[in-house]
């Protein structure tokens, strides 16, 4: 589940010291250009089903075709017709009607159940450490209980729900100019309600409004209330009750202590039993009061909400653990190549820890927690597949990485037509319709702090980007971008570091087309650069194997025609498939085997050579795509490059400090400020230490990192920077 923002300008005349400036925002977008809209009406993707591997009767009974034309509604337009009532009268009062009508299920014997849930029941019966069985009296522990609950949450009220979702409703109509909700999507997650199990929504939380927008949204198409979960710190014994009453839940101050603290068992078992926290509130009211004071009535922004496609968890599970191989780190994987020890990359998966270890998560078993990483992978993966492209990522990621000395305003209109149909051609899905000028000229607007505009010549203007730390922001917005081209930009840097060591990299475009790439040599530079990229980052689901992914990243590029296949003499032709010997490639082999099955062609791959493509537009758009992932890149070589002045050891906080700052130094001497980002920082000092880079030890003021033994070398430092430098392109 995500929502997304973004703002919409009233064009209100005003006097300003910058008029001269505002004249020519105003005056350029009145040039009598043809109207390209070659992506609205034509093909608009339905996005954001669940795995077809992993969930096969999910991904089937929850879905019908129908559904992808049911199109978008606006949640907070409420009219005569959503009421039962009709007539003058009803249609002043709509909203208040509307409210009343809303259905809100009762809380049925809540208290019961928690205590008859299997967690309490251990504990009333002695079965696990701080139980009754140690002296506790069942009696007491009851009454625990009830004190526990009691302080997590309250039957919901209904008319205190209906009084809110009213004035939340009269709120949203004056913050948004509309909530837009797919149809299909809702009718998904309405099916799945209807099976009566519970239901669990997680949320990438994309603005602070998610906890404000989500649980209307839900209550508002018939899903009942939204029992989400609030930061007690944050708010007075007057508002607990309050919110309480609203289906809030506050998790109590037992329920944080370490698993070895018998006093936290009950409320944890407790929790566990009582809630399916759906969200997070946190600061909500200061959430409210910043938005209002920022926007006002003056300006008013549109928004989004996109849900995925529901799964079943038990199938999942069930699914999950048949498909498990053997994984080996970062570490194993990737230091003795790095060194230069071997260069045989291991024919086996990553397995990389960047789920955050909380304490619910150590209380599992191994191979829980296992399935809780794996499937929250899963999860993001999905979330980021269902979230629409907004027009200030595309203008963002066309001025960054294309045109980042300027591009006048005539061109871009037809670049940012292009970059939207290959965005629909791939499978996502925009955030926005209109006429092209107004969606540039709202894009540009948006990034007005960030955007100069020079009048050239009489009717058209040169767009460029503003030097300096605005460049953060551009990356920022484009990294939205990143997992639309992100199989093609793997291929490319994959490609751009088997050039650099046959060639400079300075050499032209013709000649690097002379020289042949074998598919093995592909395929050993891509899995390099899919074991180096953050997992987060590269979204690659645990059901799908490395060399499904290398053939997956060949074929983009063999699709959008930046690679050639070259027939050799002696070889088969990739299309003659009828004289393959197939029989002893298609035996039958178990279905979570996928290593096997999917390397079985990795030996023949051998005879199979490419060239790069001579067509004209190839060019531009291997540099396009090599540099959606070069912020990321070049942060990590610099932050190998740092290792030989940083301060350790040193805290994880302390020395991703001290990291940031050296980019922001880095930035002001090279102009790199795309790599001046916090996030990017953090992202390079875990995988140093998944890597081996940097060890991690506990102190008495908690974890430290230290640099290990064998990166301890300058020589050894070097060759990891050079490793990593060779995937970018200058």
């Amino acid at each position: 589940m995500a929502t997304m923002l973004e703002g919409r300008c009233q064009t209100q005349p005003r006097s300003s010291p910058s008029d001269r400036e505002t004249s020519l925002w105003s005056s350029s977008f009145g040039m009598k250009l043809a109207s390209v809209t070659p992506f609205l009406g034509k093909y608009r993707p339905f996005v954001g089903r669940c795995c077809q591997t992993c969930t096969p009767k999910s991904w089937e009974s929850l879905f019908h075709r129908s559904i992808t034309d049911l199109g978008f509604c606006n949640v907070i337009l409420v009219k005569e017709e959503n009421t039962r009532f009709r007539g003058w009268l009803v249609r002043r009062l709509c909203s208040f009607l509307w409210s009343l009508e809303q259905h809100i299920p009762p809380c049925r014997d809540a208290p019961q159940k928690i205590m008859e849930s299997t967690g309490v029941q251990n504990l009333l019966s002695g079965r696990v450490p701080g139980g009754a069985g140690e002296g506790q009296v069942p009696d007491l522990v009851k009454k625990e209980v009830q004190r526990i609950l009691g302080h997590i949450q309250a039957p919901p009220c209904p008319f205190l729900v209906r009084l809110f979702s009213w004035a939340l409703l009269r709120f949203l109509n004056c913050l948004f100019l509309n909530v837009q909700l797919h149809k299909g999507q809702m009718k998904m997650v309405q099916k799945a309600a209807q099976a009566g199990l519970p239901l669990v929504l997680l949320s990438t939380h994309k603005t602070l409004l998610d906890g404000i927008l989500l649980p209307f949204v839900l209550l508002s198409q018939g899903l009942g209330v939204l029992h989400v979960a609030w930061d007690s710190r944050a708010c007075s014994p007057a508002l607990r009750a309050l919110l309480r009453k609203l289906g809030g839940l506050f998790l109590p101050p037992e329920a944080n202590l370490s698993l070895d603290s018998s006093e936290g068992l009950l409320a944890r078992a407790v929790v566990q039993a009582a809630s399916a926290p759906l969200g997070l509130w946190t600061g909500a009211l200061a959430v409210l009061r910043s938005l209002w004071s920022r926007w006002g009535c003056s300006r008013r922004i549109c928004s989004r909400v996109h849900l995925a496609q529901p799964f079943s968890l038990q199938e999942y599970i069930a699914s999950a653990r048949s498909c498990w191989g053997s994984r080996q780190t970062l570490e194993q994987l990737l230091q003795p190549i790095v060194l230069g020890q071997c260069t045989a990359v291991p024919d086996t998966e990553k397995e990389q820890e960047w789920t955050p270890i909380t304490g619910p998560l150590l209380a599992l078993k191994e191979e829980d927690q296992l399935l809780v990483r794996r499937l929250s992978c899963h999860v993001l993966s999905a979330s980021v597949g269902s979230s629409a492209v907004m027009s200030t990522a595309i203008m963002a990621t066309l001025l960054l990485f294309k045109h980042q000395k300027g591009v006048f305003l005539s061109q871009l209109l037809g670049e940012f037509s292009w970059l939207t149909e290959e965005i629909l051609l791939r499978g996502f899905d925009v955030g926005f319709s209109g006429q092209l000028r107004s969606l540039l000229q709202h894009s540009l607007s948006l990034l007005r702090a960030h955007v100069a505009l020079l009048r050239i010549r009489q009717g058209d203007l040169l767009v460029m980007p503003r030097p300096g730390p605005g460049l953060t922001h551009l990356a920022q917005l484009s990294a939205e971008l990143l997992p639309v081209f992100l199989s093609e930009a793997v291929g490319a840097c994959a490609v751009r570091a088997l050039l650099a060591g046959r060639m400079p990299p300075q050499g032209p475009w013709e000649l690097q087309g002379i020289l042949l790439l074998s598919q093995n040599e592909l395929y050993r530079q891509i899995l390099l650069l899919m074991h180096l990229l953050p997992q987060d980052l590269l979204l690659l689901k645990p059901c799908q194997s490395s060399y499904c992914y290398c053939q997956e990243v060949l074929d983009r590029l063999i699709q959008c025609g930046l690679l050639v296949a070259e027939e050799t003499p002696g070889s088969w032709p990739a299309c003659d498939t009828g004289r393959q010997r197939l029989s002893r490639k298609l035996l039958w082999k178990l279905s979570g085997d996928f290593t096997d099955s999917d390397s079985d062609d990795f030996e023949e791959a051998e005879g199979r050579y490419f060239r790069l493509s001579q067509q004209s537009h190839c060019p531009d758009f291997f540099l396009f795509l090599c540099r959606l992932l070069s912020p990321l890149l070049k942060a990590f070589a610099q932050a190998a490059t740092f290792l030989r002045q940083g301060q350790l050891p040193d805290t994880e906080s302390g020395y991703t400090e001290q990291l940031f700052q050296f980019l922001q130094a880095t930035a002001q001497e090279e102009g790199s400020f795309e790599c001046a980002d916090p996030k990017l920082a953090i992202s390079a000092i875990w995988t140093f230490r998944d890597l081996g880079v940097l060890q991690q030890t506990p102190s008495p003021a908690g974890p430290r990192l230290h640099l290990s033994p064998t990166f301890a070398s300058w020589d050894n430092q070097e060759k990891l920077e050079q490793f990593i430098r060779q995937f970018i392109c200058s």
